[in-house]
């Protein structure tokens, strides 16, 4: 295997390391954390020949600025950053070859909110309980490597090539000025009115800007919430929808906290999770009820 090294000029809004995140730890209070968008990750690794669970670069709205120290292949899906390669334009869901000393550099956000990165080869950084996903904020010190800043270095054992690969137009994310969001009813749905049900899915919410990925926070409110029962702090996971006392739906995403004391009405079906991560502040979505099927 040759070697190489990317330097980060510029690190973007919020780009991160992601793969698919550390299962079995919740009890002890560590979120699953992962990718925001699975399948685009998926997707991004599949176009270079990785394994699935290979880490990415997860990049949020504003791309980084990256020189690549030797000829790779690479792959980005996801959100449409306008990627260029050494000035030029480069397309999304396809393998790229990238020479040696080239710069990948990201502009104007045309739709989606996060897009992934993938390089073909093996990621040389540290794993922590057995992933290499960047921890959320307050906690950033357990995967020191994994949260990219300004002159940031990566290094990769590369892998041999593959011949070019590409996805179809159906298979690539599309854009929407609308997020239809299915929801399956929560622990908590029965304490809704039948007022307040049909008032929930009534609303085209907007993301609020206080959404990351531990949560989105959607306007407007559900109507008359005030006296519903105090809830005991319990579990939650990604894709629980709760709604605080002044009414406020809250969605929970990949790094969120593992208990909490708020309502749970609702849970997202994973590919749906998948999807609003796509959404960002200032988009608008809705919901549609959708009846738990058991597995056969």
């Amino acid at each position: 295997m040759s070697n190489l090294s990317l330097l980060f000029s510029k690190p973007g809004l919020l780009t991160t390391i992601q793969d698919n995140g550390r299962m079995g730890y919740q009890e002890f209070g560590i979120p699953v954390g992962g990718s925001m968008d699975q399948v685009s990750a998926a997707q991004a690794n599949e176009l270079v020949g990785n394994p699935i669970n290979t880490p990415v670069l997860e990049m949020t709205m504003i791309g980084p600025q990256i020189r690549f120290s030797a000829a790779c292949q690479i792959a980005i899906t996801g959100a449409h950053l306008s990627p260029t390669l050494d000035g030029k334009p480069v397309s999304n869901y396809e393998t790229i070859n990238v020479p040696a000393s080239a710069v990948i550099a990201f502009g104007k956000l045309h739709y989606g909110c996060r897009a992934y990165l993938a390089i073909r080869g093996v990621w040389q950084i540290p794993q922590w309980l057995e992933s290499y996903s960047s921890m959320p904020f307050g906690a950033e010190k357990a995967t020191p490597q994994s949260r990219i800043q300004k002159d940031s270095t990566l290094e990769i054992a590369l892998f041999t090539p593959i011949p070019l690969r590409s996805l179809t137009p159906a298979q690539r994310l599309q854009e929407t000025s609308l997020f239809r969001i299915p929801i399956l009813a929560g622990p908590e749905w029965e304490w809704l009115s039948s007022r307040q049900i049909a008032h929930f899915f009534s609303q085209i919410y907007t993301i609020s800007n206080d959404s990351n990925r531990m949560g989105y926070r959607l306007h407007p409110n559900i109507i008359g919430i005030k006296g519903l029962p105090t809830l005991v702090s319990s579990g939650i996971v990604p894709g629980t929808v709760q709604v605080t006392p002044s009414g406020n739906i809250i969605i929970l995403m990949a790094d969120a906290q593992t208990t909490g004391g708020y309502p749970r009405i609702g849970n997202l079906p994973q590919g749906a999770i998948y999807q609003l991560a796509q959404a960002k502040p200032g988009d608008k979505i809705c919901f549609e009820f959708q009846e738990f099927v058991a597995n056969e």
